[in-house]
C-alpha cells in the first residue's frame, strides 16, 4: 500500500548510489546476492536475541534489495537478476519470523502464523505474476520490477516497518505478528478475488 510512496523518496538517492556502482563494474546480482548474505546475519541474530544487530541485517537487506534495481536500471535488467531477487526477497522475508521463534519458544506461534501469511502474500502475488505474464499484462507499478507487480495492504515497506517494530519492541512480537497476519491474509483475499475477477474471462 505504501510502496509508491516511499519509491518516489527512495528512488532517487538509491538511484544514484546504484549509478555510481555500476560505473564501478558493479554487477546488480553481485548486489542481489550480498545483500542476501547480510541478511541472512539478521535470523542468526534474533535467535540470539541480539536484536539490533538484527535490525541493522534486516535494514542492510534492504538497502540492497533497492540497489541491485537501480544498478540493474543502469546496466541493464536480467532474467536472472529478476528470479533471485524475487526468490531470495521471500527467503529472507521467512527468515525473520523464524529467528524470532528460535529467539523464544513461546514466540513459535505467532511466529508460524505470520510465516503462514507470508504463503498466502507470495503464493498470491506470484500466482498472479504467472497468469499476467500469460496474457500481457504489465505495469510500472513498484519501479519497473521484473513481474507484474500486485499491491496490497502488504507490501515491502509495511513488512520492513512490522520488522523494524519487532526489534526495537520484541517483547511485543506476538501482537505484530498476528496483527500484520491478518492484514497480510487481507492482502490475499483482495489478490484472490482480483485474479479471479481479471482473468475469468480471459
Amino acid at each position: 500500500m505504501l510502496d509508491p510512496l516511499a519509491r518516489r523518496l527512495i528512488d532517487p538517492p538509491l538511484n544514484r548510489m546504484g549509478a555510481a556502482l555500476a560505473a564501478r563494474g558493479v554487477a546488480a546480482n553481485t548486489v542481489t546476492i550480498a545483500g542476501f548474505a547480510i541478511g541472512l546475519a539478521a535470523p542468526l541474530a534474533l535467535a540470539f536475541e541480539a536484536y539490533l544487530w538484527a535490525l541493522a541485517a534486516i535494514l542492510l537487506n534492504r538497502l540492497a534489495d533497492g540497489l541491485d534495481g537501480a544498478v540493474a536500471r543502469v546496466r541493464g535488467p536480467s532474467d536472472v537478476g529478476g528470479f533471485l531477487d524475487i526468490v531470495l526477497d521471500f527467503v529472507f522475508y521467512a527468515g525473520v519470523p523464524l529467528g524470532f521463534a528460535f529467539a523464544r519458544p513461546d514466540f513459535a506461534l505467532p511466529a508460524a502464523f505470520l510465516l503462514a501469511s507470508f504463503m498466502g502474500t507470495a503464493s498470491s502475488f506470484l500466482a498472479f505474476a504467472v497468469f499476467a505474464a500469460k496474457h500481457g499484462l504489465n505495469t510500472g507499478r513498484g519501479g519497473g520490477k521484473a513481474l507484474y507487480y500486485l499491491g496490497g495492504l502488504t507490501e515491502g515497506t509495511e513488512t520492513i516497518a512490522c520488522f523494524v517494530a519487532c526489534c526495537l519492541f520484541p517483547a511485543l512480537f506476538p501482537y505484530f505478528a498476528y496483527g500484520f497476519g491478518l492484514l497480510c491474509w487481507l492482502t490475499t483475499v483482495s489478490r484472490v478475488l482480483a485474479g479471479v475477477r481479471i482473468f475469468r474471462n480471459r
